[in-house]
């Protein structure tokens, strides 16, 4: 039966390979400053119509709170059954710096095996894995189907976060997929057990009345750009490691570790440039906050006056580790810069999304299943991984579902370069992913039914 399986999905991948050649053309940046807001609303349509034909009944859109639009569908479990919960997003990451991209990022091109454009794998090629997924087993679905794609996962406005709580009924289900997430590297099954939570701040930095000439009044008069970069410079240590007064940076991971040329080839870092921060990469990506200057508003080399700044901002990104409040280091982070920012200059500080950590449970039979379906595929036993970003939508549905095992996997192994130029997935892994969810979803209506 699993090489009947593995025979269909294989059969079905150069649909699933269309399929996603059409939803990486729809540029879904969910940002109406950088984006028509209708393209959005045209995947979220791709989405319905693919997942009905799929199957699922009464799909449709949901306007969430944030104003972007969920997709949700369902479909019945026979007598007995248990319900699983899929998970997905349909909006994208901007591309970034078109000039990057070897290949237009929003045509899906072939290369060295590999499916690039912007998408591909974050997270379109989990949609693909879906549909791939439910499209194998067909009418043979030995589980009851909830649905959802969000569609603003990538702006971190909170729409499907705020929607669920009130309609909690519309998604319960015993086990969820949240696949926004993926193996460890291609042919390693894993699933991710800790997601560190975020938060943003921006940071203003103001010290004259507006800009003056360099040679007139440079020296004496404060300069706030120069001001800003101390402030963000004092967020770390000398190593490179993120130091904010009040949070704990010693923090250490237990589970599988992440060897460091591994991580040097996954992250691209160039010859003879050290990694920042001490411990082990496992430690300084799961176990510990990460700093990050986001951006910074200041004068651009080209086009910039002999004038010394009188304003400046940046956006700084705080990870935080399992074990850390969210909220408690946004505070932190933000008490750090007020008093880092020297020469008293005028600094403000304005939050924008908390998303707190999350940590699984895995002793559960949606679990086991899981392990079962992946041995079956990869021929390896799974793998228990943490990952650096974040996902607050695992808080919500923990709370709203605590009876209901959550699971984050999907086809976004390291080399696929998420949210980055030259975005790319493994086809391969769409394969042997949708074959893993399929015989999950038979494996686990078997452990319903004992």
């Amino acid at each position: 039966m699993t090489d009947e399986l593995a025979r269909r999905i294989a059969a079905l991948m150069p649909r699933a390979k269309d399929d996603l050649a059409e939803l990486v053309a729809i540029p879904s940046v969910a940002d109406p400053r950088q984006y028509p807001p209708e393209k959005c609303r045209e995947a979220a349509e791709w989405v319905a119509a693919a997942f009905t034909r799929a199957g699922l009944r009464d799909v449709h859109l949901e306007e969430t709170p944030d104003g972007s639009h969920a997709v949700i569908g369902h479909r019945p479990p026979p007598p007995g059954g248990p319900t699983v919960l899929l998970y997905c997003h349909y909006d994208v990451q901007p591309p970034l710096d078109d000039a990057a991209w070897t290949s237009p990022p929003f045509e899906l091109t072939e290369r060295d095996g590999r499916w690039y454009g912007r998408g591909t794998a974050d997270c379109k090629g989990n949609i693909v894995m879906h549909l791939t997924a439910l499209r194998a087993l067909g009418d043979d679905l030995p589980v009851g189907i909830k649905f959802v794609a969000e569609g603003s996962e990538e702006q971190g406005t909170g729409g499907l976060e705020a929607y669920v709580p009130p309609h909690a009924g519309e998604l319960h289900a015993d086990a969820l997929l949240v696949c926004d997430t993926g193996n460890a590297a291609v042919g390693v099954p894993t699933a991710t057990t800790s997601l560190r939570g975020v938060t943003n701040v921006v940071v203003g930095v103001s010290t004259l009345a507006g800009d003056v000439h360099s040679g007139m009044f440079g020296g004496p008069a404060p300069d706030a750009l120069a001001a800003l970069i101390r402030a963000l410079d004092s967020l770390r240590d000398a190593e490179g490691g993120t130091r904010i007064d009040g949070l704990d940076s010693t923090g250490t991971w237990r589970g599988v570790g992440y060897d460091e040329q591994q991580f040097r080839t996954d992250a691209g870092v160039r010859e003879g440039v050290r990694l920042t921060g001490s411990g082990t990469v496992a430690d300084r990506l799961w176990a510990r906050p990460a700093v990050t200057v986001l951006g910074i508003d200041c004068p651009p080399v080209v086009g910039s006056a002999a004038a010394v700044p009188a304003t400046a901002r940046a956006r700084v990104s705080l990870r935080v580790p399992p074990g850390t409040d969210a909220r408690a280091a946004q505070d932190a982070l933000t008490a750090h810069l007020k008093a880092a920012v020297p020469w008293g200059a005028q600094v403000t500080v304005e939050p924008e999304s908390v998303g707190s950590p999350f940590q699984a449970s895995t002793g559960g039979p949606a679990y086991q299943a899981l392990d079962r379906a992946m041995r079956e595929v990869y021929g390896k036993p799974i793998s228990f991984l943490g990952q650096g970003g974040s996902i607050p939508l695992c808080n919500v549905f923990a709370r709203t579902y605590p009876d209901a095992e959550i699971i984050l996997m999907g086809v976004e192994e390291p080399r696929c370069l998420i949210h980055a130029p030259n975005e790319s997935v493994d086809p391969g892994e769409i394969e042997h992913m949708a074959h893993v969810e399929a015989l999950f979803l038979r494996h686990y209506a078997e452990s319903a039914r004992t």
